[in-house]
């Protein structure tokens, strides 16, 4: 027998045996795949922007299949279409889902503060922080170089005067800014919220206002004016407790730095 033929051989009783081995361990070792979670999966959105608090869509799908109770209200970007068809899918009860909106929490505008260096580098928020908190008088607020409209799937912030803003028609709640901002001065809240404090600055009074006009002093009035314990001042710096707010206005009328606003 020639040599070229017993390597032809060889190799093609090698290939016999691997795929024989192959057929055996697909179904010895085969992990059984749970029917309901294609339906599941196809009710959400595929954004995959982890406001459900998982990795991804497969994810959180693969959760709620796994029959540990996982909420079926939990995609925001997806909705109430998306909660009723995971309900319907599972067979359960469906779940309200509320609406959710990003809003900036700062009013550092071009007219309102002023930059204390210039920065010539790579653009972007995150890379500008490295360098000395970036380049605006006030390290608290807004970067201005947009990493947050870079990740938006829909294109819902844009920047205006220096400051990211958000529109709230087109947002979805995935919290994608919020995750990438370096400065942490995006919030998730409420889209039927009326009233926010549009600050992050923690400096003190007479710090805060030489970095910007529009910053929180901490002067406490508008904890002190609001009938419902909805806002509380720490570290220098209006909070708003929205489930409790009532968007009466009195807090936003008290504030002599006017950076708590009706929406």
């Amino acid at each position: 027998m020639s040599p070229i033929v017993l390597a032809v051989g060889l190799v093609t009783v090698i290939g016999l045996i691997c795929a024989v081995g192959l057929s055996i361990a697909s179904k010895v070792m085969a992990v059984p795949v749970d029917e309901r979670f294609g339906p599941v999966r196809e009710c959400l959105p595929g954004a995959n922007c982890g406001a459900c608090g998982y990795a991804g869509c497969d994810a959180y799908a693969q959760a709620l299949i796994s029959g540990e109770g996982v909420k079926t209200n939990l995609c925001v970007p997806g909705g109430a279409a998306a909660a009723q068809g995971i309900s319907a899918a599972l067979g359960v009860a469906a779940e309200e889902v509320i609406p959710m909106m990003a809003y900036v929490r700062c009013n550092g505008t071009c007219e309102n503060t002023s930059v204390k260096q210039e920065y010539k580098s790579a653009k972007g928020c995150a890379a500008a922080k490295l360098f000395y908190g970036g380049d605006g008088a006030c390290t608290y607020g807004c970067l201005g170089f947009g990493d947050c409209a870079a990740v938006c799937p829909k294109e819902a912030i844009d920047l205006v005067n220096g400051v990211a803003k958000v529109d709230p028609d087109l947002c979805i709640g995935c919290a994608m800014c919020s995750k990438v901002c370096p400065n942490h001065i995006i919030d998730m809240i409420p889209a039927a919220s009326k009233v926010v404090v549009t600050c992050s600055s923690k400096a003190k009074g007479p710090v805060a206002m030489k970095a910007c006009k529009a910053s929180c002093i901490g002067c406490k009035k508008c904890e002190k004016t609001c009938p419902n314990g909805a806002i509380t001042v720490t570290d220098n710096l209006a909070y708003i407790d929205q489930s409790k707010c009532t968007a009466c206005g009195l807090c936003a009328e008290a504030c002599p730095k006017k950076c708590i606003t009706v929406r």
